[in-house]
């Protein structure tokens, strides 16, 4: 009986434990979005500096976010960049063990009249 609380306790424990978080953003290199890259990444890592966030480079078009291997947004569905916040949450979402939903918002590109 004493090993059931203990599993109760254990399971309990590792419920409120925040989980390893990788975040792959793969985008388009002469489409000019390594700066948008290198924002998010750095309002990423002053929100959780433990996290772990790699480039890639991708094809024409593309800013697509990876966390822990699923796909949260894409610049190829939606036809913009995510906003910084939606990610956050996302983030957040997958420390906590929460199911991860895409990311459906987004701002438009920049563009220059």
């Amino acid at each position: 009986m004493g090993d059931g609380a203990d599993t109760g306790t254990e399971t309990g424990a590792g419920a409120g434990a925040e989980r390893r978080v990788r975040i792959v953003v793969e985008y388009c290199e002469p489409c000019g979005f390594e700066p948008t890259y290198q924002e998010l990444a750095s309002a990423v890592r002053e929100e959780y500096p433990d996290i772990e966030i790699e480039s890639r480079l991708g094809g024409t078009g593309a800013f697509e976010i990876e966390i822990n291997g699923q796909l949260v947004f894409s610049k190829l569905e939606n036809g913009g960049f995510p906003y910084e916040k939606d990610l956050i949450e996302a983030i957040r979402r997958a420390r906590n063990g929460e199911p991860l939903e895409k990311i459906t918002n987004s701002r438009p590109p920049c563009t220059i009249l």
